[in-house]
């Protein structure tokens, strides 16, 4: 493509390119799943103060600046920071759910920490309330999908020693992240993206906040409609298609 864009424009083919967006934007992107730049280039280039220029090998285009050296016009003037850089997803992810673990303390870090021995990264987790009656609890985390073996192996092992029920396995799951610098000082940000996907019958299985990022766990089938739901809903689509995909497969 021809720079960073609001959205895939595989699957949002309104989606618009950004002229620039600022490190702490393509860091969360491209940690959810934005396919232009690796992680690491942008932890490099932050930590450094060095721009990247975002271009295609197939185009003149001007392509997207990543920086977070002020916006300016011809006066010097700063302009506003948009409060939407855009709308990143990621099919790679699975979910695992440990099933009717005991709510006392260190059980949790247990978990984590027989996960972590397998060498699996973890992305969101959440912990559902326990039930007064049983004492016992459900923690869902989501981990890369080819780490899924490892991991249910390794819990499996260390059952008897944790306590728990039983483990569930889920790979048909997508993550929709919405980044931008400016949702920390416009309220109603999780209420809009809430709404949007509820207008288009999306289901909501796990949330996970940072900053300037809120993401979301659907399924898998329901996560180009999700991502288009939620581009249309912060007026991010171009009125007309912007982007030539030339070349390259993602993940």
């Amino acid at each position: 493509v021809d720079g960073v864009f609001t959205a895939d424009p595989r699957i949002v083919p309104s989606a618009r390119k950004l002229d620039r967006i600022s490190y702490d934007e393509m860091l969360e992107m491209a940690a959810s799943g934005a396919k232009v730049l690796v992680l690491r280039c942008v932890e490099y280039a932050r930590r450094y103060g060095v721009p990247v220029h975002v271009r295609s090998s197939f185009s003149t285009h001007t392509g997207t600046l990543v920086t977070d050296r002020p916006r300016t016009t011809e006066g010097e003037v700063p302009m506003e920071q948009p409060m939407i850089a855009g709308v990143a997803h990621d099919r790679s992810e699975a979910k695992i759910t440990v099933v009717g673990v005991p709510d006392v303390p260190g059980k949790a870090a247990r978990i984590f920490e027989v996960v972590a021995g397998a060498g699996v990264n973890i992305d969101m987790i959440v912990q559902n309330v326990s039930v007064a009656r049983t004492g016992l609890t459900d923690i869902s985390f989501t981990l890369p999908a080819t780490d899924g073996p490892a991991a249910t192996a390794a819990l499996t092992a260390h059952q008897p020693g944790i306590g728990f029920a039983s483990l569930q396995f889920d790979d048909a799951i997508g993550k929709l992240s919405l980044i931008g610098a400016g949702m920390k000082s416009h309220p109603g940000v999780s209420a809009r993206l809430f709404a949007a996907l509820s207008t288009a019958g999306i289901n909501i299985e796990m949330i996970s906040t940072s900053e300037i990022r809120i993401s979301v766990v659907t399924r898998a089938d329901s996560l180009d409609e999700a991502v288009r739901a939620v581009h249309t809903a912060f007026d991010l689509d171009a009125e007309t298609a912007e982007a030539v995909v030339y070349g390259g497969t993602g993940r």
